[in-house]
């Protein structure tokens, strides 16, 4: 079940929220009764795409919540051995299953190729969500080892923090220390239900009207034989793809946002406007916030981060990015997407260094465009080897410079990506601004309906079209 799907927005929610509100605001004011309906809601939404997946789920939850039990007993009886050897057996299972799932068969397929043997893929479907929601058990664990957070005792509150659906599927990555106090004592009021609401309508326009429709047309174009692409035709494809898994991936971050909000949550913002980083530094506090910062907190500063001498810290770099790339899949593609970016932030930080603030911002904000639009060439091809054609056709090496076609697609297409590319940025909020906000409120109570009405249309009209991020 997906956010832009009918069943989800005239069954699934509606349901959800009545018996949430009927029964467990308005009727028992119980925060316990709340917690039991949106778990049992968030299992129903689960178990809707994975019937066999949901298992392994609540298998994950009900290991950690007990691993978390026996690590805070261990410490309060002053056993640290035990919580440690917990705690490491803990990170191990959970570790574990992940790679079973996502990377078992990325390692037979490169043992067979070096050594010629004939290992059998497993080929097993990879269980939707399975990267966010182990980030987030880890992340718990991390946090009650080192004494962050206290334990939880309650599994429900456990559970509801794994499954809880707003986020499950594809983030925000939401940390135990972040979401602890909002399980046991959240409130909901009409202006987290109101601001959820429009939250959820931005984020589904996103998805629908901008994301879908770009998508479309790199598709097309990736469906064209690479090497009679030319260069005008390869920018136009990667153009549309970088929007597209802008808007279907922060659009995604909004409805979830969007719903935690209806459901009285406060989730932490995953983008702020990447498009106008000035620097790949600046890129990546801004795109996919929530994943950075977790790198950050459990990866990079435990290994030193830049406490370290130079060797060291662009050790330390090249770690998180390669396990960035893999992160987000099992291919050598992503694997050298994470660590040309890698490469880019140590290039910033030792290179450029006191140079970078010097060049002039367009310049800054132009290089780091073009850089961002050639990895999502590596993030987006099937496989290394078709990136790397992908990329020679950007420049020229396929069918020249430009062709009919080419100047076809850029001048039917022109319109979306302009609406695209302004609604990338903080301008129209800017515009907004200038007017008289009594107006500007006043216009926003038609124009939300007129939008999610609009995204109605698009939806019934399309096919299945899942989010970019659903296979991570």
């Amino acid at each position: 079940m997906v956010f832009s799907s009918s069943t989800f927005l005239m069954a699934f929610l509606p349901l959800t929220l009545l018996l949430y509100y009927g029964v467990g605001v308005a009727l028992t004011k119980n925060v316990t009764v709340k917690n039991c309906i949106l778990l049992c809601a968030s299992l129903v939404f689960y178990a809707w795409g994975e019937p066999v997946y949901i298992l392994l789920m609540l298998l994950s939850i009900l290991f950690n919540f007990a691993a978390g039990r026996v690590i805070d007993n261990a410490r309060d009886s002053g056993r640290d051995k035990a919580a440690t050897a917990q705690f490491v057996l803990a990170v191990i299972f959970n570790l574990g299953v992940l790679g079973f799932f996502k990377y078992a068969d990325f390692l037979v397929d490169n043992v067979n190729g070096i050594f010629g043997a004939h290992i059998p893929p497993l080929e097993l479907p990879l269980p939707i969500g399975i990267s966010f929601y182990t980030f987030q058990i880890l992340s718990y664990i991390i946090d009650l080892y080192t004494g962050k957070i206290r334990v939880q005792k309650k599994l429900l509150s456990f559970a509801l923090y794994i499954s809880l659906f707003p986020q499950l599927i594809a983030g925000p990555i939401v940390k135990y220390r972040d979401i602890e106090e909002q399980l046991v004592g959240r409130k909901e009021s009409w202006s987290k239900y109101s601001y959820g609401m429009t939250r959820f309508v931005v984020g589904l326009a996103k998805k629908l009207l901008l994301a879908n429709t770009l998508g479309a047309v790199y598709s097309g174009i990736q469906a064209t034989d690479v090497g009679t692409l030319s260069a005008l035709t390869a920018w136009t494809g990667i153009a549309c793809y970088t929007l597209q898994i802008y808007f279907d991936f922060s659009g995604y971050s909004d409805m979830a946002i969007g719903l935690g909000s209806m459901f009285g949550f406060r989730f932490n913002e995953n983008f702020n406007y990447p498009y106008i980083a000035t620097s790949i530094t600046d890129f990546w506090r801004r795109w996919h916030i929530s994943l950075s910062s977790w790198f950050r907190d459990y990866v990079y500063i435990p290994l030193g981060g830049n406490r370290r001498k130079t060797p060291r810290v662009i050790f330390n770099l090249l770690v998180v990015w390669l396990l960035t790339g893999l992160w987000h899949g099992a291919a050598w593609n992503f694997v050298l997407w994470g660590v040309f970016y890698g490469v880019l932030l140590i290039f910033e930080k030792y290179v450029l260094g006191d140079l970078l603030p010097r060049i002039p911002t367009p310049v800054r904000g132009l290089v780091t465009m073009l850089l961002v639009m050639c990895g999502w060439v590596l993030f987006s091809a099937p496989d290394l080897t078709g990136a790397l054609l992908y990329l020679k056709a950007m420049f020229g090496g396929a069918a020249g410079w430009t062709d009919g076609n080419g100047a076809y697609l850029l001048s039917t297409n022109l319109t979306v990506l302009l609406v695209g590319a302004f609604c990338a940025t903080p301008v129209y909020r800017r515009i907004l601004d200038r007017f008289d906000q009594k107006w500007v409120s006043r216009a926003k109570v038609v124009a939300y309906p007129l939008l999610f009405a609009l995204c109605v249309v698009f939806m019934v009209s399309e096919t299945y079209n899942p989010f970019l991020y659903f296979r991570f």
